[in-house]
């Protein structure tokens, strides 16, 4: 079993790489890599897709790294199992607003938007822990309940149109949407790596789902 990290150059991948690693020898899920390459893409079991940084220039990036195709290829076509994190959970939306409109990869019907609390003294980024509201039961949440909290950082998040793919929000001045999903695929808006023993536990769950 393969699981591949995708490498855009859109932050320090270290940490997730790492976290990663662990939960797949604590499970079995065989080999973990970090690759730029689109033939590593094309041949792996699992796909992550981390992401720091602007919407626009997270995708464009994807585009330039010659991996957006075989991702699509992989997930779409051959139904791989696929976690993005932060702006890589956004880029699953059909939309992005941040700067400018640009297509996401259409996967979850959302749009990419500026947080914007219903109360002033909330400042934008969100940044910091918060607990996880549960909105529909997933295998990847196995061991996972509301009350249970993630780290996050980001300025912009996912309005939802269908409810049905917000598996979990966030309160920050209003909901904030916080895992979407639906097939085999799931994002995670906040960082899982740093997200401790929570965090540690959905890596493990999404090594071992099988969709």
């Amino acid at each position: 079993m393969l699981t591949v990290i995708i490498d855009y150059e859109s932050g320090n991948l270290h940490s997730a790489e790492k976290a990663f690693q662990r939960m797949a020898a604590e499970t079995g899920a065989g080999q973990v890599i970090v690759t730029d390459r689109a033939e590593d893409v094309a041949r792996a079991d699992r796909i992550v897709l981390p992401g720091d940084g602007a919407f626009p220039a997270c995708a464009a990036a994807l585009r330039r790294s010659g991996c957006f195709e075989a991702m699509v290829e992989a997930v779409e076509r051959k139904g791989r199992p696929f976690l993005g994190i932060c702006v890589g959970m956004q880029l699953m939306a059909r939309l992005g607003h941040e700067y400018e409109t640009v297509e996401g990869l259409g996967w979850v019907d959302g749009e990419v938007e500026r947080i914007v609390p219903s109360d002033p003294a909330l400042k934008v980024p969100h940044m910091g822990w918060n607990d996880l509201v549960i909105d529909h039961p997933h295998a990847v949440l196995d061991g996972i309940a509301t009350g249970d909290h993630a780290y996050f950082v980001h300025s912009y998040q996912m309005r939802m149109a269908d409810p049905a793919q917000r598996i979990a929000h966030v309160d920050y001045g209003g909901d904030v949407t916080a895992i979407v999903g639906r097939d085999t695929m799931i994002g995670f808006q906040f960082h899982p790596e740093k997200s401790q023993a929570v965090g540690l536990r959905l890596i493990g769950n999404f090594l071992r789902w099988t969709p």
